[in-house]
């Protein structure tokens, strides 16, 4: 008979309680798994113990089920600035033998710090890259792990329940026979710390991908206002298309080589809000792009792209202005050069 998995579910945010959501619904039937939940908010809990699961109303209550034959395993999904003590204050609670899972986004550093600290205890430490966000519940999650292989091993029927499973791709050509854990979307990367290095570099790739879009896009809509050339193309100076952006990210995601699931998702957002007014333009930065920027620099490695695209988000909040206030002002010392005030900007530059 196969030993029950004790599964605790600490932080029940936007991934945290879908996470628990998944695992219960797509554990296979053959590896028994108890899930508990955990989380400040009282409500959080209510909600999902009314959905079956086993609400902690502290993190005191970790220590019933503590089983030396059947370690427990507790995942943590809290915000980055929390992540270290909120591990700490559940070691108090867990026996030697049993196993932290962090799931949310730390760097890869702090990773092998908190695995030394829990280390002391006997307590075992994997991170898991985790990629996926609102969506993960039904798409499921792609997962990047890392830690000890034998911790990892028994943790295995838990990211499998979690992952999209290999019907969510095309097999690559050229890959026959049994797939591979990477093939069923989780991969143990290497030790400690693995897992969210790769999922930083992923981060990363994320922001230029985005910015690459968000560029072109632009230049689209741009050809609206009309474009104008320094030398006259036939008897024209000017090109001006009205295009329509909705059905332009609709095309390229069918065929495309530039079709993704991010185009599909800025597809969804031009239909619901075809000018984007509902939004202002000013794009927030997590720890990941920072950190794989930082990275790049310590290893030596050109990360032009994805610094590039970090940068763009200060600008997008106006960071850069008062360095621009500087630029206008000395252009005006050394040349004479009238600020072009921001309404006319458009209308000069064309």
């Amino acid at each position: 008979m196969t030993t029950q998995l004790q599964f605790t579910m600490v932080g029940l945010g936007r991934m945290g309680a879908n996470i628990a959501r998944r695992v219960q619904k797509h554990i296979d039937p053959s590896t028994p798994v108890n899930i508990s939940v955990f989380d400040v908010n009282a409500d959080s809990v209510a909600t999902l113990s009314k959905e079956g699961f086993t609400g902690l109303a502290s993190l005191s209550e970790l220590s019933h089920y503590n089983n030396d034959a059947n370690p427990q395993i507790v995942w943590v999904m809290v915000p980055a600035e929390v992540t270290k003590e909120t591990i700490m204050k559940i070691s108090e609670h867990l026996s030697p033998g049993s196993t932290i899972i962090d799931g949310g986004n730390t760097f890869y550093r702090d990773d092998i710090a908190n695995a030394d600290l829990l280390a002391e205890k006997k307590i075992n430490f994997v991170d898991v890259g985790t990629s996926g966000g609102v969506y993960g519940l039904d798409r499921g999650y792609s997962l990047m792990i890392g830690g000890d292989s034998a911790v990892v091993e028994r943790l295995n029927p838990i990211f499998k329940a979690l992952a999209p499973g290999i019907e969510a791709a095309e097999r690559t050509p050229g890959k026959d026979g049994t797939p591979s854990q990477a093939e069923y979307g989780f991969y143990h990367c290497g030790p400690v710390g693995a897992g969210h290095f790769v999922k930083m570099v992923h981060n990363g790739i994320e922001y230029g991908a985005m910015a690459a879009y968000a560029e072109g896009l632009n230049l689209l809509h741009a050809a609206g206002d009309g474009i104008k050339h320094p030398t006259s193309v036939g008897d024209h100076n000017e090109t001006k298309y009205d295009l329509n952006l909705t059905e332009i990210t609709e095309v390229w995601r069918r065929g495309s080589v530039v079709a993704s699931w991010l185009l599909d998702l800025t597809a969804t957002a031009y239909e619901e809000d075809p000018e984007l007014s509902t939004y202002e333009g000013s794009v927030s930065d997590s720890g990941e792009g920072r950190w794989t920027v930082q990275t790049a620099i310590d290893a030596g490695t050109p990360a032009n792209v994805l610094s590039a695209s970090l940068m763009d988000r200060f600008s997008s909040r106006g960071n850069g202005m008062y360095g621009n206030k500087v630029l206008s002002a000395m252009r005006k010392k050394f040349g004479g050069h009238i600020e072009v005030k921001k309404s006319e900007v458009k209308k000069s530059s064309n």
